[in-house]
């Protein structure tokens, strides 16, 4: 069976060594680790740091190799999604930047793969966005080449409120961009940390992908979507999205994870199943947390089994 994690953002308030024995106690193989830099987060779920690579030397680093080794669990990825083409210079640069950081921390702590986002300048056309990667991203594709490390891009828009309007903050939203970018930059270090849920609020086939980018799928995270037909026919598809979908643990919306998890199989995928935790209606409270979290392991355990 295929290891089950999550994302460690959702526990942004408990320690990397809290985290890892609710993973441990509660039946989970892997966890997700977020490496933001330290301070103030600008939106839900990030700025977590749960791994400061700023500070990694070398006996943090033995300690936290020894940490999850000790439960029996390991890290699926390193997470940190920003907005790498951010209209402002000097934050591409940083984001950019902190990336390799924690590429590098990858490497050092035996860890594949490291998730993020494109980013994009949300003013700006695809095409121009396009040419944005093109200038920033081979060199963090080319480092991570050097320390044998997998980049993980989340197909996330991140377009769900009017603060990311109108473009979103995150160029790899489909299949016609991906092989773009993949093209472009033809290298087996960069590929996808695919979520079903983006695909569902797009109103997009989001299985037959998983085939045509099998060799693509470096990581996988477990997040559900709600689409309220009713509200989306009062505001239309240039509406934001928040104003007629929700995200959900799996189980709680769309997504057919019985037909996903096939899917998964039949395009060759061995890697870890990683629940990425947004639903409000379980955010109330850590208990409501942890409810909500055993309640998607159970459900995507219930479909495996």
């Amino acid at each position: 069976m295929r290891p089950i994690g999550f994302v460690s953002a959702i526990f942004a308030e408990r320690t990397l060594e809290e985290v890892v024995d609710f993973a441990a106690n509660n039946g989970f193989q892997c966890i997700e680790v977020m490496c933001w830099p330290k301070g103030k987060a600008e939106r839900r779920y990030a700025g977590v740091t749960h791994i400061d690579v700023d500070s990694l030397t070398p006996d943090r680093i033995a300690y936290i190799r020894e940490l999850f080794q000790s439960r029996g669990l390991f890290i699926s990825g390193l997470g940190y999604y920003p907005n790498p083409l951010d209209p402002e210079e000097e934050k591409r640069i940083f984001f950019l930047e902190h990336i390799q950081k924690v590429i590098q921390a990858a490497a050092a702590l035996g860890v594949p793969v490291v998730n993020t986002f494109i980013g994009r300048h949300p003013a700006l056309s695809v095409p121009e966005n396009i040419e944005l990667f093109k200038r920033y991203w081979p060199p963090v594709v080319q480092r991570a080449a050097e320390l044998n490390v997998r980049i993980g891009i989340e197909n996330c828009p991140m377009l769900f409120t009017y603060d990311e309007w109108p473009g979103g903050k995150n160029l790899a939203i489909s299949p016609v961009i991906w092989e773009q970018l993949f093209t472009i930059i033809q290298s087996e270090h960069i590929g996808l940390n695919y979520d079903p849920s983006h695909m569902i609020w797009q109103q997009m086939d989001y299985l037959t992908p998983l085939q045509e980018f099998a060799h693509k799928l470096f990581h996988v995270h477990l997040k559900d979507a709600t689409l309220y037909r009713e509200k989306l026919d009062r505001v239309g598809i240039l509406a934001t999205p928040l104003e007629y979908h929700s995200p959900k643990l799996p189980g709680r919306g769309d997504v057919d994870w019985k037909a996903f998890l096939l899917h998964l199989e039949n395009a060759g995928y061995e890697g870890p199943l990683v629940i990425e935790f947004e639903d409000k209606e379980y955010e109330q409270s850590p208990d409501t947390i942890v409810e909500g979290m055993l309640l998607a392991r159970d459900h995507i355990l219930s479909v495996i089994s």
